[in-house]
């Protein structure tokens, strides 16, 4: 089957710049861009005629947009045009001409006039971040500050205080060291899996605090994986299974091996490690229940969720849990602290999904704060 790319007009490139954007040009970045949003955009979407001003560096939402959006001109914050979608050669002329001599379309052209909010609207529901989404331009801004805008922009929204607070500088480093030499998120999510496999062994033996380096590494790691790919545009379906798949599988093993290593139970009373155990899967069920009752996920409602959110037992914030009991020469006193915190974020949890149903009960379907606005 021919690839849905090949049958679009090239696409046009003005003012291109050599600068380096995470290792890509401008262009080369656009031509990326291009090619996994016209493979995703399906037989609906009808191949017109792009033109980018290649000295800006667009969000990927905006180009898979655009894609669709024949007879469309986006324009900057400035209200310049940069890019357009013309829906045949003679518009996609039109729209070259509006972009070298950065002015409107004349009245009399059929093209919308856009900018970014108006194109995609200032919610992302894959990071559960609010705003439009990043339009750069090279002529006002360096390559590294872009980078460093670009990276904090990947970012989820609403997640754990590590990954929040603690991760970003230094995940910043890696993710451009990482770049730089041409690691691919995979290798990423590789050593990350080793990682896993490494902590579930320490923690099995008795080796709580080297286990936590290596489980930590893991944490640190799952974050650099996901801004790598973003800000490189290299996401795979066989990456995101393989990150996923690890993030969602291993913490049961993890709390497992601490059981086992504590000593099981001869030294452990077996309801702390259930609890901890029952407690993850429950939680996971929660957030699905939610997702499939109401159509968000859970930790988005509103801002009680997502502050919720930075200290629910989830992995991080228990291994914090863990980790300062560790510091304290007391690992199966954490493990009892994690299990009770486990219980009290379920019950948490389970108030809040009573309160969303009986919001919609009375006509209140409910909706991310996020959204509020967007």
């Amino acid at each position: 089957m021919p690839n849905q790319s090949d049958s679009w007009p090239d696409p046009t490139f003005l003012n291109e710049s050599d600068a380096a954007i995470w290792g890509l040009t401008p262009r080369a970045r656009l031509e990326r861009a291009l090619r996994r949003a016209q493979s995703g955009a399906g037989e609906a979407a009808k191949p017109g005629k792009l033109v980018f001003r290649a000295d800006m560096v667009l969000h990927e939402s905006l180009v898979r947009a655009l894609v669709c959006r024949p007879g469309t001109v986006l324009t900057d914050d400035r209200g310049r045009p940069v890019a357009g979608h013309g829906r045949d050669e003679a518009e996609g002329e039109i729209i070259s001409g509006t972009i070298k001599a950065e002015r409107m379309p004349h009245a009399g052209s059929d093209l919308v006039v856009v900018d970014a909010a108006g194109l995609t609207g200032t919610y992302d529901q894959a990071l559960r971040r609010k705003g439009a989404p990043y339009l750069f331009s090279l002529e006002t801004q360096s390559p590294a500050e872009i980078e460093r805008r670009m990276y904090l922009e990947s970012y989820k929204g609403v997640t754990d205080l590590v990954t929040k607070y603690v991760w970003p500088e230094p995940a910043l480093l890696v993710t451009r060291f990482c770049a730089g030499r041409g690691i691919s998120p995979n290798m990423v999510t590789l050593v990350s899996f080793l990682c896993v496999v490494l902590a579930t062994w320490l923690f099995a033996v008795g080796q709580f605090g080297l286990g936590l380096v290596a489980a930590w590494a893991m944490c640190f790691l799952d974050t650099v994986d996901g801004k790598l790919a973003r800000c490189t545009l290299t996401s795979s379906k066989w990456g995101n299974v393989f990150d996923h798949g690890t993030d969602l599988i291993h913490p049961p093993f993890w709390y497992w091996a601490w059981y086992v290593g504590l000593g099981g139970a001869a030294v452990v009373d077996p309801w702390i490690f259930w609890v901890i155990i029952a407690g993850y899967i429950l939680g996971r069920g929660q957030e699905g229940l939610f997702m499939w009752q109401f159509g968000i996920e859970m930790h988005i409602w509103r801002p009680l969720d997502s502050s919720f959110r930075l200290i629910t037992a989830r992995r991080n914030p228990n291994l914090i849990i863990l980790s300062v009991a560790v510091a304290f020469g007391a690992p199966d006193t954490g493990f009892e602290i994690v299990a009770w915190w486990t219980i009290l974020s379920f019950l948490f949890h389970c108030v809040r999904i009573a309160q969303a149903f009986m919001a919609r009960a009375q006509g209140a379907r409910p909706v991310s704060w996020l959204m509020d606005r967007a």
